[in-house]
């Protein structure tokens, strides 16, 4: 019986969690970007509308999600893919708590802040 009730409490544990990942995420929406390095930082301070794709290599979700961003980014010069074991500095600054996350940025505003996988149709969307 104890076992079930520690399987449930660990449940409750990780829908909770994600619960307020995805509230801080809803909350940056609208912020003001931090000064960054880079040419993302460049673009973004410059007011251009930017998407940053944050990674992790050892990243599941992200293996699937990957491919479609670099190629995007070869079509669009605004589209950058982070990978945060290399740049944790970007990542701390914008406060992304997983990965795959997507920011797009425009006139140095957060206009979308998503994490999980999500399909390619979604992506290409957000840049349009």
């Amino acid at each position: 019986m104890i076992f079930i009730y520690i399987v449930l409490g660990l449940i409750a544990a990780f829908f909770l969690l994600q619960f307020s990942m995805g509230l801080k995420m809803r909350m940056k929406k609208g912020k003001s970007v931090p000064d960054m390095n880079g040419a993302h930082g460049r673009m973004v301070k410059n007011g251009s509308k930017v998407m940053m794709y944050f990674f992790s290599p050892n990243c599941r979700a992200c293996k699937s999600i990957t491919p479609i961003i670099r190629s995007l980014s070869k079509k669009h010069k605004n589209v950058f893919s982070i990978n945060i074991t290399k740049d944790m500095d970007t990542a701390r600054k914008l406060g992304i708590l997983g990965t795959p996350s997507i920011v797009l940025v425009e006139s140095g505003i957060i206009k979308e802040f998503m994490a999980g996988a999500i399909g390619e149709s979604q992506i290409i969307e957000l840049l349009n």
